[in-house]
């Protein structure tokens, strides 16, 4: 009875809390509705931006999630890879292809205009990656907001998992920033959508021993697509879909065909040849015997988690910037 009597009184403890409209507070302090008394149209402005620009280039949506994810792999969630400046974050390689910084400056003077200086734009940034993947099919997760924005951006702080990385590198760059390898696995999936450059692939198709054969995990028969989109010695910036089943599309392809041999780069085929990430490609792909893992519902939970990666908070290391591609004047 007594067991009873407590699990009544943790119901009602937790019946209250709902009444009362009492948030999940995640790490770093923040929460879902923290702009809910000083902004509380906030998401609904991201999200008017956010949807104006994909209707005239849906292409901006891998683009949008994949500057999430550079910025919070470098100093945490904190809106420096948005500076502008020689020397910063921006100009290092791996961002020089990102495009969408003007969806997040338009959604900012639109929340100037409506609440000064409360919205920051590490926040816009987090809440426009999942606007944008739900405009390209992809399920909705609550964004928890409350992040500041830093005050420094350099090139040389730009250390990001590459396309060249084994699961073991990848795995442990994961583990520096707190993500455990089903994360991991999870937000490679956001290579659902976007492309890639011939140039990170040119090795894989036509020397990958150093002897002129290709990579022997590419599926033969999707050998020749690939050469006769990437040619041998042409253009190196001529891009290509990382997933050429649904380039746009927010969906469980990209699994599926990691299991054909078809991956695009070399770090995500990868995850198809270790056991430890083989398991996690099985289950998103729905392979038969294998126990599913719903990709939409852990793909939310591993955007959740690693936007509270390094998320700045105080007064001495962040402020809410006027624009996001400048640093407040002191």
């Amino acid at each position: 009875m007594k067991g009873v009597s407590g699990s009544k009184s943790l119901f009602f403890v937790c019946l209250l809390l709902a009444l009362v409209g009492v948030t999940t507070v995640y790490g770093q302090g923040t929460r879902v509705g923290f702009y809910s008394k000083t902004c509380p149209k906030a998401e609904t402005i991201v999200k008017s931006a956010v949807e104006s620009h994909l209707k005239s280039d849906i292409t901006l949506a891998a683009s949008i999630l994949r500057m999430h994810f550079h910025d919070c792999f470098v100093q945490g969630c904190d809106g420096s890879i948005l500076i502008d400046g020689a020397g910063t974050e921006k100009t290092a390689r791996p961002n020089l292809a990102l495009r969408g910084y003007d969806v997040i400056e338009d959604a900012k003077t639109q929340l100037e205009a409506a609440c000064p200086s409360v919205v920051s734009c590490a926040d816009i940034l987090a809440l426009a990656a999942r606007d944008s993947v739900v405009f390209s099919g992809g399920s909705s997760w609550k964004v928890p907001t409350g992040r500041k924005d830093g005050l420094v951006s350099k090139v040389s702080e730009v250390i990001l998992p590459g396309p060249f990385d084994s699961v073991e590198v990848q795995k442990q760059r994961f583990l520096d920033k707190g993500l455990n390898t089903q994360d991991l696995v999870t937000l490679v999936g956001a290579h659902t959508i976007g492309t890639t450059t011939c140039g990170l692939i040119s090795n894989r198709v036509y020397n990958f021993t150093g002897n002129g054969t290709p990579d022997p995990s590419i599926d033969s028969t999707f050998l020749p697509t690939l050469r006769s989109i990437c040619p041998q010695n042409g253009d190196a910036s001529k891009r290509l879909a990382l997933d050429d089943s649904s380039q746009t599309k927010f969906d469980t392809s990209f699994f599926i065909n990691l299991g054909r041999g078809r991956g695009i780069l070399q770090s995500d085929q990868v995850l198809w040849a270790d056991a430890s990430t083989k398991s996690y490609v099985q289950r998103f792909s729905g392979m038969r015997g294998v126990p599913g893992l719903k990709f939409n519902q852990e793909f939310g939970k591993a955007m959740v988690k690693m936007s509270n990666i390094g998320v700045k908070t105080g007064a001495a290391d962040s402020e809410i910037r006027k624009k996001c591609s400048q640093f407040n004047p002191k």
